[in-house]
């Protein structure tokens, strides 16, 4: 039995403030992106990446288009040291990419940092050390002053390794680490003091960046304290204001879509969310999710099962299933209500000139990020007739009428059931040859007409059958041949018949088109047989569904 929760855990101290901007603000431009995947990501995996798998994803996160990447944490480990030197002496890194290493506020990890990034022309140096109460208390034994003490140490000693550097000054980023656990007003109080210590200006921006190092709390109340931050801290205009959120409450896309609302300028995360615990902030997601909304997020996603094939072979991680805008099954439906909306959404897109996408059930288009239509709709025992009908046309070109949409469905759902998986589109399309195509009783084998009676609108049949094998010629009159030969077959068989449903369409185009034809015959009690047939010629065609409807009346 779990514990009382009231006993064990404190809610989250959030603020209050009196008045909110950034629930009416709207995302009209994406934030700064940084990919986090090479230290953050890397250091959360089982098996780190070595040089070959970080130079694979380097160079998929170049050619998404991230502009800023953090490539490791040099003076903690010696593969990501050597990993910078490869990217720099290799001459890897594009012109408009800057590089980003992460240190610890010690003196000798600073400066094996600098020795690291040597040659590079641009860098961001990302200092950090723990602010949050807990910590201090707990793991550090520092008071605030303390705290802040360590935090300047490390900023004058960047600041002077970055005067020294032949390629020019570093961009200097601060994190207040476990920002989610420290009081807000300690977190202004120690930014400032290192941006005064940096010598932040609005010509020198400094980079601060507040991580969500341990999600704690609801996303609006991230989202409040970020806003609440930038109005108190006197150096907005020579910040650049950074989020970096976790993922521990599941729901660090949410607080990082509130967190620029509220007024943040820039978002690290990583491909997926991978990352320590329940991992970091998925920008895939936030670049889909402003995409879905018209706004262009400077990423391009346009091949994402590529993307996603490199990020589970280099991390070793499978991206779920259902995982958002990536995942296998995400464009897809079973259910039969869905799928027949999802059907109707593209018919009549195919109708219309509109170029904004509407599709049920469906945010964003799977072309758009390099999916094709095949995996929308897929039939299992929870498909109904819209999905079933879909793949017919999809794959087949097959309309079926709604009538035989849902006497077929019956079939459909008799197979799946039996089998308790997934049916593939050539089961499908093999139960509906088995139940309308393939040949019976009665075999249409030749046929003629004329016209007859006053001004010829009648017309006369003869048609050639093989019933069970024996050769019949069959004669009737009706105002078309379907009607006439329908005639005949009652006289034939000595049931009345009449059509109650008729539908014929071509398949494919050019000279070479065959005619797809579904009729629907009814009995005296009323009961109606549906029937198809697929030729080369419409008549034939038409005559041959009434045959396959005849056959079925067993």
């Amino acid at each position: 039995m779990m514990p009382a929760a009231k006993e064990k855990y404190r809610p989250y101290p959030a603020l209050r403030p009196q008045t909110r901007r950034w629930p009416d603000a709207e995302i009209t431009r994406p934030p700064v992106w940084c990919s986090v995947d090479l230290r953050d990501g890397n250091q959360a995996l089982i098996d780190p990446m070595g040089t070959g798998r970080k130079m694979q994803m380097w160079q998929t996160l170049v050619g998404i288009g991230f502009k800023e990447i953090e490539v490791g944490f040099p003076a903690a480990s010696q593969t990501d040291y050597d990993f910078i030197r490869v990217l720099i002496e290799g001459g890897h890194i594009p012109e408009d990419v800057t590089i980003q290493v992460l240190v610890q506020s010690r003196p000798e990890l600073i400066a094996r940092t600098f020795e690291a990034v040597r040659g590079a022309p641009r860098v961001i140096v990302h200092l950090y050390n723990s602010t949050s109460e807990v910590q201090r208390r707990v793991v550090f034994g520092l008071d605030r002053q303390g705290c802040i003490d360590l935090a300047l140490a490390g900023t004058r000693q960047i600041r002077e390794l970055s005067a020294a550097r032949p390629e020019g000054e570093v961009v200097f980023q601060y994190s207040p680490e476990s920002f989610t656990g420290t009081e807000p007003d300690f977190a202004v109080e120690i930014v400032e003091a290192v941006a005064q210590a940096w010598g932040a200006s609005p010509t020198r921006r400094m980079i601060c960046n507040l991580p969500a190092t341990v999600e704690m709390s609801t996303p609006n109340h991230y989202a409040d304290v970020i806003e609440w931050f930038l109005d108190k801290v006197s150096c907005r205009d020579s910040l650049i204001l950074s989020v970096h959120p976790h993922n521990d409450r599941g729901t660090g896309v949410a607080a990082a879509e509130l967190a620029v609302m509220a007024g943040a300028d820039r978002v690290e995360g990583t491909l997926f969310g991978n990352g320590e615990r329940t991992g970091n902030v998925d920008i895939i997601t936030l670049a889909l999710n402003l995409f879905t909304q018209g706004v262009d997020p400077r990423l391009d996603l346009s091949d994402i099962d590529a993307v996603r094939h490199v990020a589970e072979e280099c991390t070793g991680l499978p991206v779920h299933p259902r995982h958002p805008y990536a995942g296998d099954l995400v464009y897809t439906a079973f259910s039969g209500s869905h799928q027949d909306a999802i059907r109707k959404g593209f018919a009549a897109r195919r109708k219309g000139n509109d170029p904004v996408w509407e599709v049920p059930y469906l945010p964003i288009d799977p072309a758009d990020v390099g999916r094709n239509y095949q995996a929308v709709i897929r039939i299992n025992s929870q498909s109904g007739k819209g999905g079933i009908a879909a793949v017919l046309e999809r794959d087949y070109g097959l309309e079926l009428p709604r009538p035989l949409q849902v006497e077929f469905a019956q079939v459909v759902q008799r197979i799946a059931d039996a089998a308790g998986r997934e049916l593939e589109p050539a089961e499908i399309m093999a139960a509906f040859t088995d139940t309308y195509l393939s040949p019976g009783r009665l075999e249409l084998v030749e046929y003629s007409t004329v016209p007859v009676g006053n001004k010829g609108q009648n017309r006369a049949l003869t048609a050639t059958l093989l019933k069970d094998g024996e050769e019949r010629v069959l004669q009737g009159v009706g105002p078309g041949p379907v009607a006439a030969f329908v005639q005949a077959l009652e006289k034939e068989l000595g049931v009345a018949l009449s059509l109650r449903d008729y539908h014929e369409h071509a398949l494919g185009s050019g000279a070479d088109a065959q005619a797809a034809c579904y009729v629907e015959l009814v009995l005296p009690d009323g009961t109606g047989i549906h029937g198809a047939a697929v030729e080369a010629g419409i008549t034939m065609a038409s005559l041959r569904a009434v045959v396959s409807a005849v056959n079925r009346m067993g």
